[in-house]
This record gives C-alpha cells, sequence and structure tokens, in this order.
C-alpha cells in the first residue's frame, strides 16, 4: 500500500515517511528523552526560538527516531532548521550554513538548529568547521549517529553537546506504532483487516526498529492486496460458471418454477449471511501473508561498531553461564551477520582456558580442533564444529582457577615481587657455573621413588605464596587432593 501523489511524475512515498510524527508527543517511544524539561523538549517548546538552548547528538541503533525526533523539533520549534546529511554534505556547505545562522541571528535574533545525520562519517577537518559555530551559539546542533560518539565525533565537539543514547524501542511501543499506520489517514487508512497474530508477526520481526515495522507492514499491506484481488477474481470466474450451468438448466426444461419462487430463492440468497461472509469487503494481513511478504527478521549487526561487541559479549557470559541453548543463539547471530569465523573460534579457545581450565583439561583441545576444522573445511560447513566446540564449552565444569593464578602471577612480577632465582635451579651447564654454586644442592624428582621431592623452587621473597586454587568442579575436585599432597611433600606445608 503506498501513497501516490497527485502532481506531474510524483513518486511513491514509503509508508515509514508517511507515518513520521509531526511532534513530539507522537513520538513512540524514549520516553526518557523526552519527560518535560528536557533538553529535546526545551528546544521543541521555545516558538520564539530565541531562547538559548544546548547542542544535543543523538546516538542509537537504527530506526529508533533520531530522525523523527530532529524533524519533529524542527516543527514544534520557531527557530530556523537547517538540515544535511554526513554523507553528501562537505566543509562548503557546513561554512555556508555557520554563515547564514550567524546573519539570521545578528539580524533577526533567531538561532538555527542543524541537524546533521551520520555525524560520525564525518571527517576530523569536517567536524573542526562545526566548532566555531556550536561554540558561538549560532547553531544548535542535532546530530545524530549510529555510531559510538567516544570513538566517532571529536573531542571539542563532544564537550560542547549533549550525548542523548536511544534505547530500541520495545514491543508496545511497535505495536502502537502498526496500529498508528494501520488506522491513519496518512497510513493504511483502514484499508486492511490487521489479524492479532500478524501484528505480533510484524512487532517481533522488527527488533525494535521502528522504520523496520513500518516497512513490514507495507510490504505485507501490499501482498494482501494481491491476494485479495487473486480472490476476488477466482469468486468471479465461479459466479459465471454458476449462471452459466444455471442458465443451461433453464433452457432444457428443468427450471419449471414460477418466477414468484424465483423472486424468492433471489431473496433468500440476498439474506444468507454466508454468502457474503465468503467475500471479504477488505484484503486481510494475515501471519502468512507476513511471512510471505518479510522472508526473515534481518539481523541488527555491525561487524565494526557495537552490535559486534555485545553479541560477542553475550556470547562468552552465555558459555561461561552454562546456557547452551543462548550460547547456540548468539552463535547463530554472528554466523548469519557474516562474522568471522576465526574470531569466533579464536573466542572459544580464550573461553576454554580462561573459564573451564582444569575442570575439564579436554575443552582447549576441543576448542583448538573447531579452529583448525574451520581454517580447514571453511563455510558454512565450519558452523558445525563450531556448534559443537560450544555445546562441549557450555555445559563442561567452569573453573577460572587457572585464569585467575597467572593473573596474580603477573600482578606480584609487575609489583616487583620476583627475587633472585634460588641457587639449586640455576644453570649450571655453562664454564664457571659451578663455581658460582649453581646447581648446587638441586634434587632430581626422577630419582625419588614417588617422583616428588621437597625442595625450594620460588624466590626467597615468594615462599609459601599460592597462585593456583583449584575448585571442586569437575576434574579439578580430584586435583585438589593431589595438589593438597603435592604441597606437603614440596613445601611442607600442612
Amino acid at each position: 500500500m503506498v501513497d501516490t501523489g497527485t502532481g506531474l511524475r510524483s513518486g511513491a512515498t514509503p509508508l515509514a515517511v508517511r507515518m513520521r510524527p509531526t511532534s513530539l508527543d507522537e513520538v513512540a517511544g524514549q520516553r526518557h528523552l523526552l519527560s518535560p524539561g528536557s533538553p529535546l523538549v526545551a528546544l521543541a517548546s521555545d516558538r520564539a526560538g530565541t531562547s538559548g538552548s544546548v547542542s544535543v547528538i543523538l546516538w542509537g541503533p537504527p530506526g529508533t527516531g533520531k530522525t523523527t525526533l530532529a524533524q519533529a523539533i524542527a516543527r514544534s520549534s520557531g527557530r530556523r532548521f537547517v538540515e544535511l546529511s554526513a554523507v553528501t554534505a562537505g566543509v562548503r556547505d557546513v561554512r555556508q550554513v555557520m554563515e547564514e545562522a550567524q546573519s539570521s541571528r545578528d539580524l533577526y535574533g533567531l538561532s538555527t538548529v542543524l541537524f546533521l545525520d551520520e555525524i560520525h562519517r564525518f571527517t576530523k577537518a569536517q567536524q573542526d568547521a562545526l566548532l566555531p559555530g556550536v561554540e558561538n551559539g549560532w547553531v544548535i546542533l542535532v546530530a545524530a549517529t549510529t555510531e559510538n560518539p567516544s570513538f566517532s565525533v571529536i573531542s571539542p565537539l563532544l564537550s560542547r553537546s549533549l550525548l542523548l543514547t536511544l534505547e530500541l524501542l520495545s514491543d508496545d511501543d511497535l505495536g502502537t506504532l502498526v496500529d498508528r499506520a494501520a488506522s491513519d489517514p496518512r497510513g493504511l487508512a483502514d484499508a486492511f483487516v490487521l489479524e492479532p497474530e500478524a501484528r505480533e508477526a510484524i512487532v517481533r520481526l522488527a527488533s525494535g526498529d521502528a522504520r523496520r515495522a513500518l516497512t513490514a507492514l507495507e510490504a505485507a499491506a501490499n501482498s494482501a492486496i494481491g491476494e485479495f484481488a487473486a480472490a476476488q477474481a477466482e469468486a468471479e470466474t465461479g459466479a459465471e460458471a454458476d449462471a452459466s450451468s444455471t442458465e443451461e438448466a433453464d433452457a432444457s426444461g428443468e427450471g419449471s418454477s414460477s418466477s414468484a419462487d424465483d423472486s424468492a430463492d433471489d431473496d433468500s440468497a440476498d439474506d444468507d449471511p454466508a454468502a457474503s461472509a465468503s467475500a471479504p469487503a477488505k484484503p486481510t494481513i494475515t501471519a502468512e501473508t507476513v511471512a510471505r511478504a518479510v522472508d526473515r527478521a534481518l539481523l541488527r549487526y555491525d561487524r565494526n561498531g557495537d552490535e559486534h561487541y555485545d553479541v560477542i559479549s553475550a556470547f562468552i557470559k552465555s558459555v561461561r553461564g552454562s546456557d547452551v541453548d543462548a550460547a547456540l543463539h548468539y552463535l547463530a547471530r554472528m554466523i548469519e551477520a557474516g562474522e568471522d569465523p576465526r574470531f569466533i573460534a579464536r573466542r572459544i579457545i580464550v573461553l576454554a582456558s580462561e573459564d573451564i581450565g582444569m575442570a575439564d583439561p579436554t575443552a582447549l583441545g576441543v576448542a583448538v580442533a573447531a579452529a583448525d576444522a574451520v581454517a580447514l573445511i571453511g563455510m558454512p560447513e565450519g558452523r558445525i564444529p563450531l556448534a559443537q566446540a560450544v555445546v562441549h564449552l557450555a555445559t563442561a565444569p567452569k573453573s577460572n582457577a587457572s585464569y585467575l593464578g597467572i593473573n596474580q602471577a603477573i600482578a606480584d612480577v609487575r609489583a616487583g615481587k620476583a627475587g633472585r632465582v634460588p641457587k639449586h635451579l640455576r644453570d649450571a651447564h655453562y664454564a664457571g657455573a659451578k663455581r658460582l654454586g649453581h646447581g648446587k644442592g638441586y634434587r632430581y624428582p626422577h630419582d625419588a621413588e614417588i617422583g616428588v621431592v621437597p625442595q625450594q623452587y620460588l624466590p626467597d621473597t615468594l615462599r609459601g605464596a599460592r597462585y593456583y586454587e583449584p575448585t571442586e568442579h569437575g576434574h579439578e575436585r580430584e586435583l585438589s587432593a593431589r595438589l593438597a599432597k603435592l604441597r606437603r611433600i614440596v613445601r611442607g606445608e600442612d
């Protein structure tokens, strides 16, 4: 369902554009940014456009309302509004806006709101061109970005602006948005029957993205129109066939009833609710219609952005937390998004040692084997050994004792707790070593019956230090008793 204009060669306007809110009251979601007195509300409510306001940077995923908020501010505020896109604008365009904004302020006392979309695409030089206008109040910058501003926006500009974070829309917000689009004259104008299951499917497929929800609704509406037209054509063909059959019967003399009876039969057919119900008055959007129109949910995943780090973080924590189903879910998201399988394999190897360690000594071998398998066979088949490794790690007993042990040992070394290597452990194979006492008194463990001898191995400053403390999980339960025995023999500890 598209809206075609009346002008010469008017193009079709997408539903997401037609349904863009005209005021902040119509914005779905982002309530944490739209409370009374907030910077955005203050900016939009200044009808005169003369009071001071602070510049803002809107950071959030696509489809969360960054452009919508900026345009709603433009329609509500009395300020002059200029919109630029970092994709097409250059330094010259920015400087021209600054000059016009300065003239507007000096001549008419009217400030300018500059909405800059995709600011993370601006180079440092282009962002530098914004500084004089923002610093001197010629413009109030409303910038939008999907990238983390800490990495994509220069520090001087960040320090002169408020950073506002937009969240993904909730299912309730998306449901409200879909209902509004289905009934609003700017949208589908109640021309369709939207089944509850179809509404739920659209909300689920949108994954918090308003634009995706409206695009899916529009695609499903177009599909429903085609299905409705096909059903009507089929019904008309059937009606014509029935009429032809009746005419043949009348011609052969089989229809001997009176004209009054025929009239009564016609009236009863008109009153038959089943007959009228068989022909729907409107196209119907069903869950099946949505499934055909929208093949599947597009993953929100940027291999170089925040979602990349969020998903891998959730994956690691799911394996560590022994939730095998969640771990497979995040593995699937990375695979479907085109993540480098070598990156996934490297993280699995780290997990095997950091979070499982000696609780299951086979985990590291499984992880390394999976990495080798992926390198050998490639994708998509590589997903199978990756999944096997993930299942093994997620269901294995967990211990970070080895990880904590090396970290503590490194911390002591960095703190200067090293000390000299005991003389009996020093290399005694070079000339003059024995004269220095190197190797003197060293006891060779294999000469002992049990293969272990009492002997000092740590430097004097670290005698008695413990770095590895096994847990009671998995293999470490058995290792704990053995380690206690070894420490009693080697160190003489109780």
